[in-house]
């Protein structure tokens, strides 16, 4: 009995060591990856089982909302899976320098709007093709409601915010920091009524509140399975902007470079052309491989793909202006009109003109990102040797900006101009305002084509504008017009002490310098 137990312990020992030499040492356990993964990956969990079978490796995912817009903690993860490392590449070079990323999927960020309202805003743009600016000029004047992912938290807000204010900078390119000098994107967001800190809740959100809004901003892909998903009233119309998009190509991080034998395991077989036809089919989320066939919904070419900022100062600005979704602020602008007798003729057709195209009468991408938006209050004050008329309106509709258009409309020039003494009053209006609402954002607007010759001198309206609050002195800036016969020195150290800058109309046109101005406020 003891030889033949000796026997069978030897035999189990032997099968034992056969075993263990053929799976490279390490027995039946599979290697163990801790991933700091976005929200949008959790789609993938049922494929894991599938890659831990097939490569020995167990991707551990850890799913934070915050995960693509914080710094991977290396002593914690192995890898990062990302919608886009984008935001990270950019802020934190030292901390993704020379790290081995392998994109895995791809999806553009999108619109996704109720057929009813996509037949109405095709119908008004020529060819049909629409673009961030005629979704900005749809938000602006409330025919389109929306829901976006918080840009500060969620790799597609941001995406969505880059890909918009791209448009509006009309360029093409990375976005500049002259680019976003301005907040171009007041009238975009005022139409925003839904928000979420991720992709995945915002779908969520919208699929449970379909009555407050009309489109989604996101990835394609989510758009895709929403529409699959039996959850909506009406599928949403999948639009991809004709000024172009920014992709994500959901990239897989090597942050720990001891687990890069594991690493190349996993994004090889993630990159076999048999799992790139699950990842689509799974995800609707195009391939990154080309020799793997499309889905139908995803044979849409891209088209202009758009570059990411390659400046942390435009990400925090454009972060900056957004703000917090979930508590948006009413802004104001008081327009300072000079309606002396120089302004006969000619040049009060071009300030009327000027006021048409904030109106909605500029049909250009630059007009639809300037215009006068729903909820802004407006308040337009004429003046010659004293105030001749005023006029405040928060913009609901067309009705409101007739009412402005009517104002500018109106006759009644006066005989001097008293520039100092019409500042000093914009300026009492904007204390009453702040003092009403201190959140409220307030800017002015003056424009005039002659020099100061009556009313407060320059002197005068400093020793007043120095007397101010603080929160009326330092926070209410004046963007003076320079058109004329004006005097460019003077406007240029009124616009220097508040905290504005001047614009010359003489260069260009009096439309093209409001313009220029709108959303510097």
């Amino acid at each position: 009995m003891r030889r033949g137990a000796g026997l069978l312990a030897l035999c189990l020992v032997l099968v034992t060591s056969l075993v263990t030499a053929c799976s490279g040492g390490d027995g039946d356990d599979p290697v163990r990856l801790r991933v700091l993964a976005g929200p949008d990956l959790a789609v993938l969990a049922p494929l894991l089982d599938e890659l831990r079978d097939a490569t020995g490796v167990d991707l551990r995912m850890e799913h934070r909302a915050d995960a693509e817009t914080r710094n991977p903690d290396r002593g914690r993860y192995d890898l990062a899976w990302l919608s886009s490392d984008s935001y990270l590449r950019l802020t934190d070079k030292n901390a993704t320098r020379g790290l081995q990323r392998t994109p895995t999927m791809t999806s553009p960020v999108v619109i996704g709007l109720k057929p009813g309202v996509a037949r109405q805003l095709r119908a008004r743009v020529p060819g049909a093709r629409l673009t961030w600016a005629d979704i900005a000029d749809a938000a602006a004047t409330g025919r389109v409601r929306f829901g976006m992912a918080d840009p500060r938290h969620a790799g597609s807000g941001l995406a969505a915010l880059v890909g918009v204010a791209t448009a509006a900078a009309g360029t093409g390119a990375a976005l500049r920091p002259e680019d976003v000098s301005c907040d171009r994107l007041r009238g975009f967001r005022s139409g925003q009524t839904l928000t979420a800190d991720t992709g995945p809740a915002l779908v969520d959100s919208y699929a449970d509140h379909q009555g407050e809004a009309d489109a989604l901003i996101t990835y394609e892909s989510d758009l895709l399975a929403l529409n699959a998903s039996g959850r909506l009233d009406d599928p949403l119309e999948v639009v991809r902007p004709e000024d172009g998009m920014v992709l994500a190509d959901f990239p897989l991080l090597l942050l720990n470079p001891a687990r890069r034998t594991a690493y190349d395991k996993v994004t090889q077989w993630l990159r076999r052309d048999s799992v790139q036809r699950q990842i689509m089919q799974h995800t609707l989320r195009r391939p990154v491989n080309t020799t793997v066939t499309r889905d139908a919904r995803l044979r849409e070419p891209v088209g202009n793909a758009l570059f990411y900022p390659d400046r942390p100062a435009v990400v925090e600005t454009l972060l900056a202006d957004y703000g917090d979704p979930d508590r948006r602020t009413t802004s104001q602008v008081v327009f300072l009109l000079d309606f002396s007798g120089s302004m006969r003729g000619a040049r009060m057709a071009a300030l009327r003109a000027a006021f048409a195209g904030l109106s909605g009468a500029d049909p250009s991408a630059s007009g639809k990102f300037t215009r006068f938006h729903r909820g802004e209050r407006l308040t337009v004050v004429r003046f010659g040797g004293r105030v001749l008329g005023e006029k405040t309106v928060t913009v609901t509709g067309a009705k409101d900006l007739d009412a402005l258009a009517d104002t500018v409309a109106r006759g009644g020039y006066g005989d001097a101009t008293a520039v100092w003494s019409a500042l000093d009053h914009g300026y009492r209006a904007a204390a009453r305002a702040r003092a009403a609402d201190p959140d409220r954002s307030v800017s002015l607007v003056l424009m005039t084509d002659g020099e100061n010759n009556a009313g407060l001198t320059y002197a005068e309206f400093v020793r007043r504008h120095d007397a101010l609050p603080t929160a009326v002195r330092d926070a209410v800036p004046t963007y003076p017009v320079h058109f004329g016969e004006a005097d460019a020195g003077a406007l240029r150290r009124a616009a220097a002490r508040t905290g504005g800058r001047m614009v010359d109309a003489s260069d260009s046109s009096l439309s093209e310098a409001f313009k220029e101005i709108r959303g510097c406020h």
